[in-house]
């Protein structure tokens, strides 16, 4: 049987299946989006489909220091929206 790819949770520092996590990217031209496909180019980070990972990440700055760039409020807002099923 062959085994699912891993990836590690920047909230709560878990690994789990690739496909249970939210990629989000940034791509060549410093933009960030959240990645549904997970075939997106660019540098990609997870978090778990849970708004408590969500916003320790955020307050860790976390997601900043792995894209080496400050986040707009707006890209959070996307990211709650997400995770809330907005």
């Amino acid at each position: 049987m062959r085994q699912k790819p891993q990836r590690t949770c920047m909230g709560c520092n878990t690994k789990k299946d690739k496909q249970d996590l939210i990629r989000i990217v940034k791509n060549k031209e410093n933009e960030i989006s959240i990645d549904k496909t997970g075939k997106k180019e660019g540098r990609g980070a997870y978090i778990c489909d849970n708004i408590e990972c969500l916003e320790r990440a955020i307050k860790s700055k976390r997601i900043e220091k792995i894209f080496d760039m400050k986040i707009s409020e707006e890209i959070y807002e996307n990211l709650r929206g997400v995770i809330l099923g907005k």
